[in-house]
């Protein structure tokens, strides 16, 4: 129990860690959207293939994961850095993991777990929250950056859906990064004509790599082999709370009204909907 608590706080850190250090890379012009992206997902991929090998398990890379599972992280990772070029770290993650919940508790309805009247409320909630923050206003996020990291999140949902049948964690990890490196290659080319970096912007690219996401996503995936689909959500929620410490500490961000109420709105909301008992 221990080792499954510390796990899952190391991963839940992790997801905040994304947050801090892409809004901070991006924010402070030290590198861009594109090149924030391609160093993140070919280190990720570098690191994980790595681990593997040092498990003495060459071949494994290459098995491991699915092309599915790379589209998810592929999808997940370009909307995220593009994302917060307008967004603060705490908003970021707020609009991030509520699309979550919403996509998580969606697959569950599609399954046939129909919501019971207290989960319904929920949603309602939590979905009015978002689209409070999202609303035209002095305090208002930008819309179009908001649409990307609600993107992004469903993309995370979806593999984070597709990690709870995971076997071998490290593995399927390993596979996923492998397969969404051309991606990478993409973006780089695409973004060939307004690319920007420092070796800070690079530093800061390469722990999100390897450290927060390789590291911090083969460990989500070994904490969701023992947690229900509950608790994994419930757990999420902490991560919008922990990244706005975060982003007050090392970028001095505000917290604003709008955010404060709008996250009150939607992390109620969608406690609503988990602690509700759904009917089958």
């Amino acid at each position: 129990m221990l080792r499954l608590t510390l796990i899952t706080a190391l991963a839940l850190v992790a997801f905040a860690s994304n947050s801090v250090l892409c809004r901070l890379a991006l924010k402070g012009e030290l590198i861009d959207a594109g090149m924030f992206t391609t160093t993140r997902l070919l280190t990720g991929a570098l690191a994980l293939i790595g681990f593997v090998l040092l498990r003495g398990q060459s071949r494994k890379v290459w098995q491991g994961g699915s092309w599915w599972g790379a589209g998810f992280l592929a999808t997940y990772m370009v909307g995220f850095s593009w994302a917060y070029l307008g967004l603060e770290a705490g908003a970021g993650a707020l609009i991030l993991f509520g699309a979550v919940q919403v996509t998580m508790v969606g697959f569950a309805i599609a399954k046939g777990e129909y919501p019971s009247a207290i989960q319904i409320l929920g949603l309602v909630l939590a979905l009015g929250g978002l689209a409070w923050l999202l609303a035209p206003g002095v305090q208002a996020p930008p819309f179009g950056a908001g649409m990307l990291m609600s993107l992004a999140g469903i993309a995370w949902g979806c593999y984070t859906l597709r990690g709870k049948g995971a076997l071998d964690p490290l593995r399927e990890t390993a596979g996923n990064f492998v397969r969404a490196s051309p991606v990478a290659l993409i973006v780089f080319t695409l973004s060939w004509g307004s690319l920007t970096w420092s070796y800070q912007g690079l530093l800061f690219a390469t722990i999100s790599g390897v450290v927060t996401s390789a590291a911090g996503y083969a460990i989500w995936y070994e904490a969701l082999r023992n947690l229900s689909a509950t608790r994994a959500a419930v757990l999420q929620l902490l991560v919008p709370v922990l990244a706005s410490l975060g982003g007050l500490i090392f970028g001095a961000e505000d917290i604003t009204t709008r955010f404060v109420l709008s996250s009150i709105l939607v992390l109620g909301g969608i406690i609503f909907v988990i602690r509700g008992k759904a009917q089958n």
